[in-house]
């Protein structure tokens, strides 16, 4: 551990706060787009507020168009950070302001603390940290400040359009220790048409694919049988989820409740669609629509989360198993229509997942609706100098074993050749991220700025 470093953080513990709480305060949430901002106004304002910070700290900003701004310290860069600016809607429940940074023992309130304005002050820090203590590098670092991380990176689509790749990237917008591999996705929607519907007026479950449903419901013609309390009670031990019945002008609503999840672990969630379907071919009539939910069930068997039923059942030693859930389900009297989620492991690159689902799907008279792509898995082996860079500084640093994770989902270095997520969110904390009360933790936020200008000093001088 460098205590030069610990000791520069130290001294300017009061102005990296005051500098975050100048980015919080922005709500620089995605809307319409304007002339020049293509996220609208509030994430341009933030890009524009980090612009004033980063001059103040003798740094100048490249603006791409208002997708991105780059500081670059140093000719011939190797290595690129990698934050963001732009936040989630902050939603309902706070007890502080989403948008007035507040401190509170040792804590600092606002949406963005952790996700991500808070990294990004620490990566600009950690800059200027290796500017002030060690000088000149030999190949220069970016800090590459995006706006558009939240609603799906065309910020880095755009950026990358006009910028190269560089040999390391480390992104702090994930966890600690570091994340080498991110499952690939593959999330069709299909549908079929229904000419007879028997008695079933229309379905509902879930509203996106990459979530386990924790509702459905189905409004049936009429009245069900009239030993339903029964047949419910055998529904809910059966599937684990829970069902309620109520009479809607004459028609009955049956509605499920399961439990809600990931979909990069759709093993902890009860999923409402399938036990609804699991219901429904029970009490149906015999009718087309009655047998395209019995055909879903084959795909999709209620609590199976591998795959097995769609033929993509499959694992690797590095990433584990694919995962299968079914997000979506909607019948709207003419067609029935759906969403899955599956997250492919590294070895799913060797095998045609697209074309064994599709295959599966017309065999039961299922179709894509338009044609879904394929997203690759992300995956930097173990050995990658910038893996064993980081994980040898995060054990330096804090005292704890560093090593690698491999998850379900993507972070902001998804794609990213030699990419990882590098923190920001140590383990055992909630930092209530995309929730009421977003908070850092100010020291830890220090400790990131440290080990990332250690990161710097060992890669670049």
């Amino acid at each position: 551990m460098d205590e030069r470093i610990i000791s520069f953080f130290k001294e300017r513990k009061e102005r990296f706060v005051a500098d975050l709480k100048r980015l919080v305060d922005v709500r620089s949430v995605r809307e319409a787009p304007l002339p020049g901002k293509p996220f609208g106004e509030g994430p341009a304002a933030a890009l524009a507020e980090a612009t004033a910070v980063a001059a103040e700290h003798g740094f100048s900003v490249t603006d791409f168009d208002n997708y991105a701004g780059e500081i670059q310290f140093g000719s011939a860069p190797d290595l690129m950070l990698l934050a963001h600016l732009d936040v989630v809607n902050e939603g309902d429940g706070w007890t502080k302001q989403p948008y007035c940074m507040t401190e509170e023992k040792g804590r600092l309130y606002g949406r963005g603390t952790t996700d991500d304005k808070g990294p990004a002050v620490a990566c600009l820090y950690a800059l200027e940290a290796a500017r002030e203590l060690f000088g000149e590098p030999k190949t220069g670092v970016r800090l590459v400040l995006g706006c558009g991380e939240e609603t799906g990176s065309e910020d880095m689509e755009h950026y990358f359009s006009l910028r190269e790749k560089l040999k390391y990237t480390l992104s702090p917008d994930a966890d600690y220790p570091l994340i080498h591999l991110e499952k690939g996705r593959f999330a069709p929607s299909f549908s079929r048409p229904i000419g007879d519907p028997g008695s079933v007026i229309e379905i509902n479950g879930g509203d996106t694919s990459n979530i386990v449903p924790g509702k459905a419901n189905a409004l049936i013609a009429g009245s069900v049988p009239e030993q339903r309390g029964a047949i419910l009670v055998e529904a809910s031990h059966r599937t684990g989820a829970s069902f309620e019945v109520e009479t809607e002008d004459g028609n009955t609503r049956i509605r499920c409740e399961g439990v809600s999840a990931h979909a990069a672990s759709p093993e902890k969630g009860v999923n409402a669609n399938t036990a609804l379907l699991m219901l429904l071919v029970e009490i149906v009539e015999d009718c087309e629509l009655k047998q395209a939910m019995q055909a879903l069930l084959t795909m999709a068997p209620h609590g199976q989360t591998d795959g097995a039923g769609c033929g993509v059942k499959m694992s690797d030693e590095a990433s584990g198993a694919l995962t299968f859930n079914f997000g979506v389900l909607r019948f709207d009297g003419r067609r029935l229509s759906g969403g899955f989620d599956l997250r492919c492991p590294v070895c799913a690159a060797e095998t045609d997942v697209k074309g064994t689902v599709a295959a599966v799907l017309s065999k039961n008279g299922f179709a894509f609706d338009g044609d879904p792509a394929v997203t690759p898995a992300h995956y930097v082996p173990k050995d990658a100098p910038i893996v064993k860079e980081a994980l040898r500084v995060y054990e330096t640093y804090t005292g704890q074993k560093g090593e690698c994770l491999a998850i379900g989902g993507g972070t902001y270095v998804h794609g990213i050749e030699g990419g990882v997520a590098f923190g920001v969110e140590f383990p055992g904390t909630d930092y209530r991220i995309h929730g009421a009360d977003e908070f850092a933790v100010t020291e830890e936020l220090l400790l990131t700025a440290a080990m990332y200008t250690q990161i710097i000093k060992d890669l670049c001088y």
